[in-house]
């Protein structure tokens, strides 16, 4: 089969890697890709987002399956596109993307299928917002509505910084056309766990839990990025959690969906939260997590093709999904900076003796050629991810794999698997 993945960051990279196991996958395509994909794919000067132009080399190249691991692309409607051209493609049409794409939906969603989620309020005129923030308890969250790379989440803990944080998204427009509607949630407080589930739009398979750390410093602390890291498994996310999980929210998020004609067929993913009141959904996505995948997908026994055709299918309930009984940690390696101002282009040092040692493996996010040389092309640079038998072990290994790379500025927490 010739596949085509969208998207090039770690995620891509760590779907690909698991992918080019398949003995049904001949050849590989990655648009864009990066250096790293490159050893594994053919990467296509193609942005994710030129949906045009991917149904273009989709068809042109007789590509049999596509995967898209981008947010951006399946809100926008790729997967409708690829369909009108008969190419099969896997993720959920744009109808059932805006579970991602509008938190605003998700929330009236949620509240409609009494899924629980925290209490909330949407506006989309500053004034009523403002008003709204000042007569609430802190600390408070306020959301942009739309995509904002997943730094669109403000965590207030004074009215300072939830005016400020107000004004960031609505007045300043940090996350763009995003942030013309915003969704002000109470505060949860618990362990937080990423749950990722296949969904066929009937069946839906969770994935081993994940926990995922977003504030660029330790302890978390700092700004909120894409994420810094991740562990799997959640050492808080029991089953007696899972099968409440399975009860009170997978089956009614795909039940939902299925109500309201969205039916959904790709990767959802539960942002949760274990309160005191029982598990709750923080946020959906679409897709797969960044930097989730890179400490799940390594976990899994199955042929992952075989999974997202079942997926396209409808016959995942056919499939028994089996996964290792071990751990994975993944750190990121990030440029100085992120994730405000950076700079590019640093070489990378060490890549060929984390390739020479066991149980490692270093998913690239962003980086790049240059004069023959892999060099730094983005704010989160490198996905370094260890597995052991437990999450100690994994730690030790995948900082064993931190310490031989090297580039100018980097930066990483230390500090991932490494607390409870």
């Amino acid at each position: 089969m010739k596949i085509l993945v969208v998207g090039g960051g770690g995620r891509e990279h760590a779907i690909i890697h698991k992918l080019s196991k398949s003995k049904r996958a001949d050849e590989i395509y990655c648009a864009p890709g990066n250096a790293g994909i490159s050893e594994l794919a053919h990467c296509v000067n193609i942005a994710a987002t030129d949906i045009a132009a991917l149904v273009k080399f989709a068809s042109d190249n007789k590509i049999d399956f596509t995967i898209v691991g981008m947010d951006d692309p399946l809100v926008a409607g790729i997967v409708d596109e690829f369909e009108k051209n008969g190419l099969k493609i896997f993720g959920p049409r744009k109808n059932a993307a805006i579970i991602e794409g509008s938190k605003a939906f998700s929330k009236e969603f949620m509240k409609k299928y009494n899924i629980p989620t925290a209490k909330y309020e949407t506006f989309d005129n500053y004034d009523n917002a403002l008003e709204y923030i000042k007569n609430h308890k802190l600390p408070i969250v306020i959301k942009a509505d739309g995509l904002a790379l997943g730094k669109g989440v403000l965590i207030c803990n004074t009215m300072q910084e939830a005016v400020e944080g107000l004004n960031l998204i609505m007045i300043e427009k940090k996350f763009g056309a995003s942030g013309n509607k915003v969704v002000i949630e109470e505060y949860l407080t618990g362990p937080e766990v990423s749950v990722l589930s296949f969904c066929d739009g009937k069946t839906i398979v969770p994935m081993v839990s994940a926990q995922d750390h977003k504030r660029a410093l330790d302890n978390d602390k700092g700004l909120n990025t894409g994420g810094m890291g991740t562990i799997s498994p959640s050492p808080f996310y029991t089953e007696e959690i899972a099968l409440e999980c399975m009860e009170k929210i997978f089956k009614p998020t795909v039940d939902g969906l299925n109500k309201e004609g969205r039916t959904f067929k790709g990767i959802i993913f539960f942002g949760l939260m274990l309160t005191d009141q029982g598990p709750k959904v923080i946020e959906y996505n679409a897709r797969f997590g960044d930097p989730e995948t890179q400490v799940v997908l390594p976990r899994l026994k199955n042929d992952l093709l075989e999974i997202f055709e079942a997926c396209v299918d409808q016959s995942l309930d056919k499939i028994s999904v089996q996964w290792e009984d071990d751990s994975a940690v993944c750190v990121i390696a990030a440029s100085g900076g992120y994730p405000e101002s950076y700079k590019k282009g640093f070489e990378i040092t060490g890549l060929d003796k984390c390739a020479k040692t066991e149980n490692i493996y270093v998913y690239h996010a962003g980086t790049a050629f240059k004069d023959s040389k892999i060099v730094t092309n983005g704010g989160r640079v490198l996905g370094v991810t260890g597995k052991g038998k437990n999450l100690e072990e994994a730690a030790k290994t995948a900082y064993d794999g931190i310490a031989l790379l090297n580039f100018e500025n980097m930066h990483y927490r230390k500090d991932i698997g490494k607390r409870r």
